[in-house]
């Protein structure tokens, strides 16, 4: 009898699900209690498992395990079937009912404020049954997660052309980046500012390891002017705007946050060029899963919500 025929008799789900967990715990002393079981009852799983494959799956060592080279190829397929699986239940719900399900979406503060909020709540009115999660955060992390498979899709901007063997770009719309102040600041009455007008003036930027902070830096250096002190400094774009709305601070955002409701009437774009490229916004997702079919439906709204950004210049 071949190995493929063997494993296929002998292979269980729940040992494969017991091995995942023993190398995320690090130890089967660990993974027990994740798993609500005893001790030995995972280490007879692990090697059910060995057995049935021929080969040592796990080095165990005075500190905990680690997977061998063996155990890290059975792993890497071990998601991509558990992944599998978990989509065609999903399918299976769906089938059954077409109003249901979950999406779980990743995004930075300012697109999730924005771009996704106007797509959750143009999906949510025809199918009020799925559920949204929505996670945010950096670029580089909400690609981890995607890549973890615990995010379905992102919604993100793409800095730079570089090519990412794990994951596909689908272009939505590009997104340019601008200044603003509250209504009552007397730039905002102004028809015609130049950037080196706003260098002194009163600044509300985010932190400066974010992107956007980062485009702020650029925006001055750009134009060989000094980068504003940040007499504020807030990652929540909500919180920076509510700073504006007094009329004291500036700060900049991508033009795409003011753009979706809710609106803001107390905030105002200054008429101030902003010298750095336009940025591609799209829809990340990886290219060894299956997306489900709740995850479809919101990438085509995602679609339908970005036609009128697509068509202005």
């Amino acid at each position: 009898m071949q190995l493929s025929d063997r494993i296929g008799r002998r292979l269980k789900l729940q040992d494969l699900h017991i091995l995942m967990t023993v190398v995320q715990a690090g130890s089967m002393k660990k993974a027990a209690a994740l798993l609500n079981t005893s001790q030995p009852a995972v280490s007879r799983s692990v090697a059910d498992l060995e057995q049935a494959i021929g080969v040592l799956l796990l080095d165990r060592r005075s500190h905990g395990v680690e997977p061998t080279e063996y155990g890290r190829a059975l792993l890497t397929h071990s998601a991509a079937a558990f992944d599998e699986l978990n989509e065609g239940v999903k399918k299976i719900e769906f089938l059954a009912d077409p109003t249901a399900g979950e999406v779980r979406i990743g995004s930075t503060a300012f697109l999730a404020a924005s771009f996704v909020s106007a797509v959750v709540d143009r999906l949510s009115r025809r199918h009020p049954r799925i559920v949204f999660n929505i996670m945010t955060g950096t670029s580089a992390g909400m690609h981890r997660e995607l890549v973890g498979r615990n995010l379905d899709l992102l919604i993100m901007r793409r800095f730079g052309t570089a090519h990412d063997k794990q994951t596909e770009f689908e272009f939505l719309f590009d997104d340019s980046f601008v200044i603003a102040a509250g209504a009552e600041n007397p730039l905002a009455r102004r028809r015609k500012i130049e950037l080196a007008d706003l260098v002194n003036e009163p600044w509300v930027l985010p932190p400066g390891e974010g992107e956007v902070a980062s485009v702020a830096i650029e925006v001055f250096r750009r134009s060989g002017l000094n980068v504003p002190r940040a007499v504020a400094v807030a990652v929540a774009p909500e919180l920076r705007m509510s700073l504006l709305a007094p009329g004291r601070f500036l700060s900049i955002f991508p033009s795409s946050v003011l753009k979706f409701p809710p609106k803001r009437p107390d905030i105002k774009i200054l008429p101030v060029k902003v010298p750095v490229p336009r940025a591609p916004i799209g829809i990340v997702t990886s290219k060894d899963r299956t997306l489900s079919p709740v995850a479809r439906l919101f990438i085509e709204d995602a679609r339908e919500v970005a036609k009128p950004l697509r068509r202005r210049k």
